[in-house]
């Protein structure tokens, strides 16, 4: 039997195989889990008939125009009812706790074809918090991933968090004592640990005392989006744009789903469009409410959320983008620039600032001894989430990991030391 380490993040997902004589001076290695490539898109591709793709190939189908049912981020509902909410997949229903199931499962069954036995034994990555406030939302959370992970065939099933993970991958390579502060923004949550870490201490099965404290806020890069598509996008659509009744603007709650990357599929359920259909009599700019027809109608949405995705990593880079949506409407453009990206993200790089220095306190530390900021996750590349974590601790020295392999990584460290 062998054991794995397994990050199932919101957007992206690694899986970690212990085996001696693999890459490494540890035998741990990441299996690759589609082509060469040791990450894959956390995303699930349904046609008409015939079975699912998953990851880069769900991505190239939808966006090819296969006739079909794409679905991401799935991770981001567990710990809310919609985990057990069916949706329409082709002719028949399936649950979003069915579908997650599907995908871990094709998962599992590619890192099995690598390591060339079954995979019975896994470390599962969870956030501190899959949800803020809600112990018991974050329990059923858990006990869900948990149940679904045996559903795909794993018969022993334990969890770390997924900072914990990322600085024992961080851990394999120190040659001196750390007192170090673990920033881990995913896509779907931003996850902290103050650990002390060394190579005497890396040999230890037994961490506990090690760990100063782990904290959690459920803020990730698909709320970066949402915030730039409301501001930016969203309006072109309609957001904002008044009823012919004085006082009134058009209801919102279209527009919030439509840029929210697991809420998109419940508008294609065909009463959406009837409502807006008998809407537009009422609006006083039908013509933006049509823009927001035809991408309902085309079921584009999530060809909408890629492009501001990009569209968010590229402000990383570069100071203004023109993103165009002439598929939309011809010649229509929207332009975004940095300074917007930062004005939308403001509150949450300030919630993760908030929540990074309450870690630092529950951990008994001052922001003055901490060695080393090690960073993971492709959020933390964004401008306004990098600032609020350099300025928590603006003497530690700042580490780049694997953006996204560290915590698969630091996963499968973890079932080394539980499975052997």
């Amino acid at each position: 039997m062998k054991a794995c380490g397994l990050d199932f993040g919101t957007s992206n997902t690694t899986l970690g195989l212990v085996a001696p004589g693999s890459a490494g001076n540890d035998g741990l290695a990441l299996a690759r889990l589609e082509g060469e490539a040791v990450t894959i898109p956390s995303a699930i591709f349904f046609p008409p008939a015939g079975e699912e793709a998953i990851g880069r190939a769900a991505m190239t189908a939808y966006v090819e125009g296969t006739p079909g049912r794409l679905m991401r981020s799935l991770k981001s509902v567990l710990g809310s009812s919609l985990l057990e909410e069916t949706t329409l997949v082709g002719r028949r229903r399936l649950s979003f706790r069915a579908v997650i199931a599907r995908y871990l499962a094709a998962v599992k069954a590619r890192a099995e074809a690598e390591a060339g036995e079954a995979l019975c034994q896994v470390v599962h990555g969870r956030p501190v918090h899959f949800v803020d406030g809600d112990p018991e939302g974050d329990r059923r959370a858990e006990d869900a991933l948990a149940g679904i992970a045996r559903e795909v065939g794993f018969t022993e099933v334990s969890f770390q968090y997924e900072p914990i993970a990322a600085a024992l991958d961080y851990e394999r390579g120190l040659d001196r004592e750390e007192v170090a502060l673990i920033a881990d923004i995913g896509g779907g949550t931003s996850d902290f640990s103050v650990v002390r870490l060394s190579p005497e201490r890396h040999r230890a099965v037994e961490r506990a005392g090690d760990i100063l404290a782990n904290d959690g806020v459920r803020i990730g890069g698909t709320d970066f989006d949402r915030t730039l598509s409301v501001g930016e996008v969203m309006p072109l659509l309609g957001l904002g744009s008044p009823m012919r009744r004085p006082g009134l603007d058009v209801p919102s709650s279209y527009f919030h789903d439509l840029a929210t990357w697991s809420q998109i599929n419940r508008l294609y359920d065909g009463k959406t469009l009837r409502e807006l259909r008998s809407l537009r009599r009422d609006v006083a700019r039908p013509d933006l409410l049509d823009r927001l027809a035809a991408v309902i109608e085309a079921e584009r949405g999530h060809t909408l959320a890629m492009e501001i995705e990009d569209a968010k990593i590229a402000l990383s880079e570069i100071e203004r983008v023109a993103l165009p949506l002439g598929w939309v409407e011809p010649g229509l453009v929207a332009e975004i620039g940095r300074p917007d990206l930062a004005r939308h993200s403001a509150d949450l790089a300030r919630r993760i600032g908030a929540c990074i220095t309450r870690c630092l306190r529950d951990a008994g530390v001052e922001a003055s001894a901490i060695d080393a900021l090690f960073l993971t996750g492709g959020s933390t590349r964004l401008a306004p989430v990098r600032a609020a974590i350099l300025a928590a601790a603006p003497g530690a020295r700042v580490v780049e990991g694997d953006t996204f392999g560290s915590v698969g990584l630091g996963l499968t460290v973890e079932a080394a030391r539980r499975y052997g």
